[in-house]
């Protein structure tokens, strides 16, 4: 059953936290959810991706981790430091909060980056010219967008699902007890994601901070969700499309 998880007054982070205490209070037990970084600054004297988190952006992602459900938490990040300190704040703020689940540290993963963009430069010349970034990710699912700026679309949704699944399928940390692996990415990766695997399309709702994707196995398939409603099961013709 498809649910929207939004509610009108719900701050970064509340749809996509609200999602994963949802799915798990149905008895799952393994979840990865792939979310966009806390909010950010937006200075123009150094490079984009080395942009923090405000003081907000930190507070909200104390404030999302506590709001977690009391499972053992596992943390991956793309290698720029607003999503790793994005996971780190998480975790430890869900740390604090739990009555003793098991907190691993952030680890980077380039699957998380941006992995995807062959030629930064070319990349960041295109969304100038295009209508933002949802455009800009139409664009390139359209195929107007050079392959050598941008990998094949299709690819990287495969390359993500890929390790995504690796990580659901991976030994637990403790055996019998249920487990959320946390993958702080950008927005980019999540609009390219919704867009692959058909969850919303690029022009539907916007990525805002912390937004997330949930994949999590229940009666022996895998489901990937997104707290707009859009939920599709990762079989063999979602990965074959994504490859």
């Amino acid at each position: 059953m498809k649910i929207d998880y939004n509610q009108p007054d719900d701050d970064f982070g509340d749809a996509s936290a609200r999602m994963t205490r949802a799915i798990f209070a149905e008895g799952v037990e393994r979840g990865v959810l792939l979310m966009r970084h806390s909010a950010r600054e937006y200075r123009r004297d150094v490079h984009d991706l080395e942009n923090p988190l405000t003081a907000e952006g930190r507070s909200l992602a104390a404030r999302f981790g506590a709001s977690l459900p009391d499972v053992n938490l596992r943390g991956y990040s793309s290698p720029v430091m607003r999503c790793r300190e994005t996971g780190a704040l998480a975790i430890e703020a869900s740390a604090a909060a739990q009555r003793g689940g098991v907190i691993s540290k952030v680890r980077d993963i380039e699957a998380f980056g941006v992995f995807y963009a062959l030629d930064q430069i070319r990349m960041w010349k295109g969304l100038r010219k295009s209508d933002g970034l949802a455009d800009y990710v139409g664009q390139w699912f359209a195929g107007k967008v050079p392959q050598s700026a941008m990998m094949r679309p299709q690819r990287a949704v495969g390359m993500v699902l890929e390790v995504m699944l690796d990580k659901l399928t991976a030994p637990a940390i403790q055996a019998g007890t249920p487990q959320l692996d946390l993958c702080v990415t950008h927005d980019m990766t999540i609009f390219t994601m919704r867009e692959g695997a058909g969850l919303e399309p690029a022009t539907g709702p916007d990525v805002r901070f912390m937004d997330g994707l949930l994949m999590y196995e229940q009666d022996d398939k895998v489901f990937f969700a997104s707290q707009h409603g859009g939920i599709v099961e990762v079989d063999d013709a979602l990965m074959a499309y994504a490859r």
